[in-house]
């Protein structure tokens, strides 16, 4: 038996646009992702001659085939022709769920970058990232990291500079969002503000933090803030403390700042946690 291991990171969007509802019933969208130090804790035994199983500290997780890090073990197994000859999968979790940080896709990228090292490199990071599509959008951004354009339903990926170093706070209020749902209505209104991807690109290129902070938008967060107005009140708190940024990322509820420095993160931190339990503050890597 051998154990690998390997840290599954949060990611948040910088940028969201939805460009229109494909035939095949998802949607079109240009978004840069941008991965943060909060991370779940991923590992696998692997060759236990035993029945499969997965655990997680958390209640509310799927233990078992249900589960993206089981389906991404199942994926890569029979695409790889390798036997892994009982698999048994252990998740501490940090990363919120219903928070649209990609919790559960980075569990399942994890574990196709642990088995494709295990194997020896048999997949390309592109390919890798390509077999992660099969699970959901966010896998192949989430195999990837780091700071990337993803287009398409987020399959296609373009990896774009870093994010300069800095200190990014994250909110979860207590409510969840139906993705699906979040679509449905968006579909039915008319996206009056877009984000501004080609400035974002030239922002990150330059090492801009201001502008990458100013250009942080997605379309997805005036939907929410409509129905939650929990949403601007942690927005206020975040400006009253300093920040150059802040928006609501992927299909929420997950609400981040980009901060001038530590010290501002920890007071709107602090101000925060009156009310909220779910905070973080985050490096980008």
């Amino acid at each position: 038996m051998t154990t690998l291991y390997e840290s599954a990171y949060a990611k948040i969007n910088l940028t969201l646009d939805i460009l229109c509802k494909r035939e095949d019933g998802f949607h079109d969208l240009e978004t840069i992702m941008q991965t943060l130090s909060l991370c779940d804790d991923v590992e696998i035994d692997v060759q236990t001659g035993k029945e499969w199983t997965l655990w997680c500290d958390k209640e509310d997780v799927p233990c078992d085939s249900r589960n993206l890090a089981w389906k991404a073990a199942e994926l890569f197994e029979q695409h790889s022709g390798r036997n892994l000859g009982g698999v048994a999968i252990r998740i501490k979790k940090r990363i919120p769920s219903q928070a649209g940080m990609g919790g559960g896709s980075s569990d399942a990228a994890a574990v196709l970058r642990m088995l494709n090292r295990y194997c020896g490199h048999l997949f390309s990071e592109m390919e890798l990232a390509d077999l992660g599509g099969r699970i959901g959008s966010d896998v192949p951004f989430c195999v990837a990291g780091g700071t990337c354009m993803c287009e398409g339903r987020g399959e296609r990926l373009r990896r774009l500079p870093a994010m300069p170093e800095c200190t990014i706070l994250v909110c979860k209020p207590e409510f969840g969002v139906s993705t699906p749902a979040l679509y449905r209505t968006i579909d039915e209104k008319e996206i009056l503000r877009r984000p501004d991807n080609a400035a974002m690109e030239q922002a990150l290129k330059a090492k801009d933090l201001a502008s990458i902070a100013r250009g942080v938008w997605n379309v997805f967060d005036p939907v929410v803030s409509e129905v939650h107005p929990e949403m601007n009140e942690i927005r206020d708190v975040m400006q009253q403390c300093g920040a150059l940024g802040q928006q609501m990322t992927g299909s929420g509820s997950a609400f981040f700042g980009v901060m001038p420095d530590a010290q501002s993160a920890e007071r709107a931190a602090e101000q925060l946690r009156r009310r909220y339990s779910c905070i973080f503050i985050c490096k980008p890597v």
